[in-house]
């Protein structure tokens, strides 16, 4: 698959799409800053016709309701979302008419559907009027017509994707279409047709693609302080899952489940990522020998599957595949299996509707597959967006709905962390007042078809969550996620994991793609106490840091029992391989068939438990972990953070960029510093990795005037003054994977960015620097906190022991030759002569 290819089409028809409509509404007087008055009879002299009219009035209103720019964007992403939808069917051949709608059958951007409009059959199609296009030659005119009537006569099945054309949309129907420059052109020419037939990858990656530049314009706002909308928030968190992940997810959660009771079931070989229990304890065995019992009577048809982020749908697709191997294997057809598949086992959520669109063709698409007489109305599938519950006017819902109605003021922020309640009759009361007080029966079936989707059980729980950190929260949103996940606010992703659970079965399984932050830092902490005490860690893949490029965060994928098991699971290590998500996949692969590859592991996640922060250090022996019951650093040193300015570019300084005489370089005190009036004192500040003595090059304006002005500003702080001027131990906060601690001189200080450590005499000192130089500390750092970032909460953890045996003579003779290294050139203020002079 040619996915820069995608990519340029994709970018490219969203900025061609919407000038067009733009344009469109222009020629009707409809502009964004303009009068739009809906009474208007005609345009440029010339009258509207009684159509046009009422289509120009619904456009206004939409215009004033969602704004201009947000109403051109829905108009673009519709008629993308029904061209790619088109051109889909047309290349696996899956329109009823059997008639290519862009190309001919060599592939050429020559429409069979235009070239034979006299002989194509299109439910409602008005052949006197082709015929009368056709003698004006109104290419252009007859064009319009035939796809609008193709994709009508396409709703009876394919309602959610091909809503009936009329009104504003059809009004704003994109001009020029035939030319050889159009976007339906470039979509022939730019994407290879044999890349529409890999079905949810090519729909997956245009929903994505499409959505670049107002993804790039949300973090750019976020630079700003600027939060993100609920409009925007569709853009700023979706996510496309790689097919292999996928499948990594699904093997591990639903086919788990089967396999639970049909040890032996046909279906395992096929399940390509699928893990095989570790092997356990007796005791542990037997425990999960009755849990499996309980599935052994379980039908197909009595599995539920939910992805409460679908985005554009992928794995239900792929879901759908598996249950279909599931139902063949107990002798289903798949005709039949694809109808009960639709009805009774997959179900979905999102909150951006272009999405949800997607992810409904794309699994009524997979249905096709299996059975050519599936698009009916009868065969909808358990799908659902929160966006089309929006725009109701709240004083004209009676009694009986007004609560249930209220409940989705905030829907399309929410999305699926929320929970709805519903009075007894709900259904009757919807049919009963639907569509007769300012909101359609659509926006009430879409409303009942949220509740159940939310009110029931699944066996089956797999999604990749929206990723959010708080600061990029609006308030309606922080303010919910703070209500109703308070100990898992740190990101929206950490809420839906818990969400999922409460979602789940007790004995059900959850399958993760997530960032691998909860698994080790601090504000994390109680998600993974809350994962450890009530679930059970199936199987965890930590991927490179950099290796998915498009999720900008270090990920991992995992999957869950929804209940506490004592149990060991399967953890792949991938950290130490470069080279994308498809060394990634590969690296999987080879850990699943053999288990003595070198990154493969087998842990209890009750022994995460005994280390500090609980990390899930799933790598570390027994032996280590029995460490952490000794002292720790925090029990004999003094370790913490210094001077935060708020303001570096004011008050920090190069020394050579200050007066000499103006540096205190060996005050024993501040009091020492001001009484001798020096303005300026050393400070450590992290730098480059250099272990041992070095990267001091930096003083701070510490005088009383310095201080004063430093403290204007709202981040100043001063951290653990009586420490400064003192002899000790310091390190750069921002690692490159390895700690690089370095000897801090008498008369110095310490900056937040540079933490540093102290000992109740010099000796003790010594011994902290060695340790902190050594391969056990950085050890340690890579099991509470492998991340870039070493603060001293983090080495206030490490675990010491025997303290009073470490030699300090290496120490010493190290930190001598580093100092003779650093003094040799310019950038030190000992300099005294080049060593090659």
């Amino acid at each position: 698959m040619n996915k820069t290819a995608i990519k340029n089409f994709a970018v490219s028809a969203r900025i061609m799409l919407i000038d067009a409509v733009t344009q469109r509404a222009y020629e009707y007087d409809v502009t964004e800053n303009g009068k739009n008055d809906p009474a208007q009879g005609s345009v440029n002299g010339n009258s509207l016709t009684p159509v046009e009219k009422n289509q120009r009035s619904q456009l206004i209103r939409k215009i004033r309701l969602n704004g201009f720019a947000q109403t051109m964007e829905e108009i673009a992403y519709t008629w993308f979302n029904r061209f790619i939808a088109l051109r889909f069917m047309e290349v696996n051949n899956y329109l009823p008419s059997h008639t290519r709608v862009f190309t001919d059958e060599n592939g050429d951007f020559k429409p069979e559907i235009l070239s034979n409009a006299v002989n194509v059959e299109i439910d409602g199609l008005d052949r006197e009027y082709v015929l009368e296009l056709l003698e004006k030659q109104d290419n252009e005119t007859l064009y319009k017509y035939l796809i609008i009537t193709q994709c009508n006569a396409l709703n009876a099945g394919l309602p959610e994707m091909f809503e009936e054309i009329g009104g504003w949309t059809e009004l704003l129907f994109p001009p020029n279409l035939l030319r050889s420059d159009s976007v339906i052109a470039n979509m022939v020419s730019m994407i290879p047709e044999n890349d529409w037939t890999e079905q949810v990858q090519i729909i997956g990656w245009l929903y994505q693609y499409y959505n670049t530049e107002p993804k790039d314009k949300v973090f750019a706002d976020l630079k700003k302080n600027i939060k993100i909308s609920a409009s925007a928030i569709p853009a700023a968190t979706q996510l496309f899952t790689p097919d292999w992940i996928v499948r990594y997810m699904v093997d591990n959660s639903l086919g788990r489940i089967w396999l639970e009771g049909h040890e032996n079931s046909e279906i395992k070989p096929n399940l390509q990522y699928y893990l095989d229990e570790a092997e356990q304890e007796e005791a542990v065995k037997s425990e999960l020998e009755k849990i499996r019992s309980q599935s052994k009577n379980i039908q197909p048809e009595q599995i539920k599957f939910l992805d409460p982020c679908m985005g554009s749908g992928h794995i239900l697709v792929y879901a759908f595949d598996v249950l279909m191997q599931i139902y063949v294997s107990c002798g289903w057809s798949e005709r039949d299996a694809s109808k009960s598949i639709l009805r009774h086992n997959l179900y979905g959520l999102d909150i951006d509707r272009r999405a949800y669109q997607l992810a409904y063709f794309a699994v009524m698409m997979k249905a096709r597959g299996y059975n050519r007489r599936i698009l009916s109305p009868e065969n909808q599938p358990n799908l659902a967006n929160f966006a089309d519950t929006m725009e109701v006017d709240a004083s004209m819902i009676p009694a009986e709905l007004k609560n249930f109605v209220e409940q989705f003021e905030f829907a399309d922020t929410y999305g699926s962390l929320m929970s709805v309640t519903a009075p007894e009759g709900l259904d009757t009361a919807v049919s009963e007042f639907g569509g007769t007080f300012g909101m359609n029966q659509h926006q009430l079936d879409m409303m009942l078809k949220i509740y159940h989707i939310l009110s029931q059980k699944y066996d089956v729980v797999c999604t990749n969550p929206p990723y959010m950190g708080g600061s990029g929260m609006n308030a309606d949103l922080s303010n919910f996620v703070k209500n109703n996940f308070s100990d898992y606010k740190s990101d929206l992703f950490s809420a839906f994991v818990v969400r999922c659970t409460q979602l789940t079965k007790p004995n059900g399984y959850l399958g993760f793609l997530t960032p691998y932050v909860w698994m080790f830092i601090q504000s994390y902490e109680k998600l993974r106490s809350y994962i450890y005490k009530g679930k059970t860690i199936e199987t965890l893949i930590q991927f490179e840091y950099s290796a998915f490029e498009e999720a900008t965060v270090p990920i991992c994928t995992f999957a869950l029992k929804n209940s506490y098991v004592n149990k060991k699971g399967c953890y792949f290590r991938l950290t130490d391989f470069r080279g994308g998500m498809e060394v990634q996949r590969q690296k999987t692969l080879e850990a699943i068939s053999n288990h003595h590859c070198g990154f493969y592991y087998e842990a209890n996640s009750e022994n995460f438990s005994k280390i500090p922060g609980m990390p899930v250090a799933y790598w570390v022996s027994d032996a280590v972990i029995s460490n952490f019951r000794f002292s720790s650093i925090k029990d004999l040193f003094r370790v913490g953070h210094g001077v935060l300015t708020g303001h570096d570019e004011g008050f920090v300084f190069y020394w050579y960029e200050v007066a000499n005489v103006d540096i205190s370089f060996h005050s024993k005190s501040h009091i020492d510093m001001i009484t001798n009036e020096f303005k300026y004192c050393p400070m450590a500040k992290g730098g480059e990795f250099r272990k041992w003595y070095g990267n001091l090059w930096l003083v701070l304006r510490f005088d009383e005037w310095g201080i004063k002005k430093m403290s204007s500003y709202p981040k100043f702080t001063m951290q653990n003054k009586d420490l400064y001027f003192k002899p000790g131990m310091t390190w750069t906060e921002i690692t490159s994977g390895r700690l690089s601690a370095r000897y801090l001189p008498e008369g110095c200080i310490f900056n937040h960015k540079g933490p540093s450590g102290f000992g109740k005499d010099n000796d003790y000192n010594l011994k902290l620097i060695g340790f902190m130089a050594s391969v056990v500390s950085n050890y340690y750092e890579q099991i509470i906190n492998p991340t870039i970032s070493c603060s001293a909460g983090v080495v206030n953890t490490f675990p010491v022991k025997n303290i009073e045996k470490w030699s300090t003579l290496l120490v010493k003779e190290n930190i001598d030759v580093s100092k003779q290294d650093w003094d040799a050139f310019e950038t030190s203020w000992d300099f005294e002569s080049h060593p090659l002079v």
